[in-house]
C-alpha cells in the first residue's frame, strides 16, 4: 500500500483499488488484516471517513469483512471476486468497443485474433 494518490479518481475509490491490488498481488492474503481506516488516513494524510468509504466498497463487494473489535480482514475467495469484477470491466471497457470497431471496419474474428497473436 505504498502507492501514491492521484487526482484522476476519487480518493476513496483509489483506496479500495489499492487494497484490491494488494490482494491480487498476494500482499494481502485471505484472512489477513487489512489496514484500518485510521492507519490509511495517517498513511495518506486523508480524512478517516474517506478511508472508511473505500473500505465499505470492499465490504459491500464481499472482499473484506469486519471482525468486531479486531478490524477488517480479507474474505475467503476475495481474489477470485476481484478477478471476475476486473475481467468483466475489461470486457466492457475494451473488448466490446474493439469488437464493434472491428465489425465496422469489416475485420473478421479470425483476422482480429491473428492481429492479437502477432501483436499488431
Amino acid at each position: 500500500m505504498n502507492e501514491i494518490l492521484t487526482q484522476e479518481k476519487s480518493i476513496y475509490i483509489q483506496i479500495s483499488e489499492m487494497i484490491e491490488n494488494d490482494i491480487l498481488r498476494d500482499i494481502l492474503c485471505e484472512e489477513e488484516r487489512v489496514p484500518s481506516t485510521n492507519e490509511l488516513a495517517k498513511l495518506y494524510a486523508i480524512n478517516p471517513a474517506t478511508a472508511a468509504k473505500g473500505i465499505n466498497i470492499l465490504v459491500e463487494a464481499g472482499i473484506v469483512y469486519k471482525k468486531r473489535g479486531i478490524g477488517m480482514f480479507v474474505a475467503k475467495g476475495a481474489k477470485e471476486v476481484i478477478q471476475k469484477k476486473r475481467k468483466d470491466a475489461f470486457y466492457q471497457d475494451y473488448i466490446a468497443s474493439m469488437l464493434a470497431e472491428a465489425q465496422s471496419l469489416g475485420i473478421t474474428k479470425q483476422e482480429l485474433v491473428q492481429m492479437i497473436m502477432e501483436g499488431k
